[in-house]
């Protein structure tokens, strides 16, 4: 095994581990739930509740981090937590027992990502790996565990769903303990207050950008399979396109080392921007299936180039002793705050005209192509 497989071997089974749990829980939950008993109106709610408490627990997991120095530790703490909380899952019935077990367990699993992601990146910078090459088995894993969940569960107990993602997250505990050690000077071993980061305006004009570009995806996450099947195409094309946007960004992440270099991590934000205004006008001014392909492809910029750029981008505007503080504020407020609120706007405007709700998603997309510009011409002058 040559010696860059070597060390980017862990950290890309550790993604596989993660995100192919995600893969299953986030498509079929609802339909546990349900087996539970529970409504769709407490199903939403539950969802809602578990957001916030990760927006809010997130970054604070992530400054302890940064204080204590040892992520690989807390990463395990933090996965064997969510194991046992879907554990328990096997034993509540109701609302209430519910959610007080999907509380911690959605905190565990949001904060394991930051965490994971700073621990990539300093690897990434200290031994040269390639990030894009790692995070494609997160992607690749995760369309594994949304078909291979689908086709095991047809006609099964919705527990088997528990079953699936407890395997898996035995999987991701010793994956962790295979991640390499670093040495505290790697992380950084002075303590600074967050406040450092969030008084920074070229790091607050970042989180603006990503947020902007993450929160464009709401209305194709939430009802572009409702949208296509109104529309009358069958659930397995509604499954290719969203396999082929999946694809798509695997691709970009395999050749994203040398797109990087050209580029810089801002422009690759300013793509993003860009390629949304055009896939999201496109989602919403039509249904015709080859526009439909194509503009699916856009998915390697939207989501690839924007979480890519993103990533180089936080690791480079953050002290090392506050990386990973940094990546849990971006976490919560391009993955909890932002897509929260652009949820909240597509479901409003999907109820009084379809098309508006991607449009709109072309207005954010916009707004964070004109920050990436703004962002691009301040690094110049700095």
């Amino acid at each position: 095994m040559r010696p860059s497989i070597a060390i980017a071997a862990p950290y890309a089974a550790f993604y596989g581990a993660l995100f192919l749990a995600m893969g299953i829980q986030l498509p079929y939950w609802p339909i546990w739930l349900g087996g539970r008993g529970l409504s769709p109106e407490q199903v939403g709610l539950l969802f809602a509740l578990t957001a916030w408490a990760k927006v809010a627990a997130t970054p604070i997991i992530a400054q302890v981090v940064d204080r204590i120095g040892q992520p690989r530790a807390i990463l395990a703490v933090l996965a064997t937590t969510a194991s046992v909380c879907f554990v328990l899952f096997f034993f509540t019935h109701g609302f209430w027992p519910i959610l007080l077990v999907s509380l911690p367990m959605g905190i565990c699993f949001s904060a394991m990502i930051p965490i994971s992601e700073r621990l990539t990146m300093a690897a990434v910078m200290k031994a040269k790996m390639d990030y894009g090459r790692v995070r494609l088995w997160g992607s690749v894993a995760f369309v594994v565990g949304v078909l291979g969940a689908g086709s095991l569960l047809t006609g099964r107990h919705p527990d088997l769903i528990l079953m699936m993602i407890l395997g898996v997250m035995a999987i991701g505990v010793v994956t962790v303990a295979t991640l390499p050690r670093q040495p505290a000077a790697a992380l950084g071993g002075d303590r600074f207050s967050p406040g450092i980061l969030l008084r920074d305006r070229h790091f607050l004009l970042f989180l603006a950008v990503g947020s902007l570009l993450q929160a464009s995806h709401a209305t194709y996450y939430a009802f572009s399979a409702i949208h296509w099947q109104a529309a009358g195409l069958s659930s397995t094309m509604i499954g290719a396109l969203w396999a082929e946007g999946v694809a798509a960004e695997v691709i970009f992440f395999a050749v994203s080392a040398p797109v990087l270099a050209r580029t810089g991590p801002v422009v690759l934000l300013l793509i993003a921007g860009l390629a949304g205004i055009v896939r999201w006008t496109v989602l919403g001014m039509t249904t015709d299936l080859p526009a439909l392909f194509a503009v699916q492809l856009l998915h390697a910029a939207t989501f690839g180039a924007a979480h890519f750029g993103a990533m180089h981008l936080v690791t480079r505007a953050a002290p090392p002793n506050l990386a990973t503080t940094a990546q849990g504020l971006y976490s919560a407020a391009a993955g909890g705050i932002g897509i929260g609120l652009a949820l909240l706007l597509a479901g409003r405007l999907y109820g009084i005209n379809q098309a508006s709700a991607f449009l709109a998603m072309a207005g954010l997309s916009a707004g964070g192509a004109l920050l990436a510009v703004l962002l691009h011409q301040w690094e110049r002058q700095r």
